[in-house]
């Protein structure tokens, strides 16, 4: 009875945290930089929010597994939030020296 529980609620929640976290530290470090150039800021909040909506479509798919749709949107929004987070440290280390 707790297995199916376990996975029919509590499992798209902690899918969804994953993609999730990674969106809050993203917006963490946009918070941190103030007098930064724009480009990097918004290069930050395109990351975020890929992985708001990678964490978004990986909690729907979970729950609808059959939509394979969802778990390609998923995929590709994290590796467009990855790629986001990896070209804002490009700029921030050009930006320091």
């Amino acid at each position: 009875m707790s297995g199916d529980f376990e996975e029919k609620f509590i499992k798209p929640i902690i899918n969804a945290c994953y993609p999730g976290t990674l969106a809050g530290l993203v917006l963490a470090v946009f918070q941190i930089t103030t007098n930064y150039p724009t480009y990097l800021k918004v290069d930050l909040l395109n990351g975020a929010l890929a992985f708001t909506l990678s964490a978004l479509f990986m909690f729907f798919y979970t729950i609808y597994p059959a939509r394979k749709g969802l778990w390609t949107l998923a995929a590709v929004t994290f590796i467009f939030g990855l790629l986001a987070a990896i070209l804002a440290s490009v700029m921030l280390f050009f930006t320091l020296t």
